[in-house]
């Protein structure tokens, strides 16, 4: 086939000399990627909305939608300062935070979630050691 060997050239070619032709369309200007995030965030933030509502349906009514979200994104920041940025952790992290308060994690009555989120384990492992314990604690409270 002439037409992939000549794609097959090109390539080649590409590659010695370091010349990707599509490489400035990938570039992504600090300013896109505010809005990238910012667009990502408020995505989470619905989804999170009604995983809440869900789950947490008096808490949600009595709060309303607008004190639900400004929750929402003071989970993502508090998750975030723990290294917790996965959107599964950081749902995981926001239930904690509705099920124990906002500051669970600074709680005097919980003092191994606070120890748990500042070891040096992966913030997967950390969250599911934080679930294991709540559930710990929830059956002997």
């Amino acid at each position: 086939m002439p037409g992939r060997r000549a794609a097959a050239r090109l390539l080649r070619g590409w590659l010695r000399s370091g010349a990707w032709p599509w490489i400035e369309m990938l570039a992504i200007r600090p300013d896109q990627m505010r809005n990238f995030s910012e667009a990502a965030l408020k995505q989470f933030e619905d989804m999170m909305v009604v995983h809440l509502n869900k789950f947490f349906p008096q808490r949600t009514k009595a709060a309303g939608e607008p004190t639900v979200r400004k929750f929402i994104r003071y989970g993502v920041q508090r998750a975030a300062s723990y290294n917790i940025k996965a959107k599964r952790a950081v749902s995981r992290y926001i239930d904690l935070m509705m099920s124990f308060g906002a500051d669970f994690d600074k709680s005097k009555r919980l003092p191994w979630a606070g120890e748990i989120l500042r070891t040096r384990n992966s913030p997967e492992v950390r969250i599911s050691t934080l679930l294991r314990n709540a559930d710990r604690y929830l059956k002997g409270a």
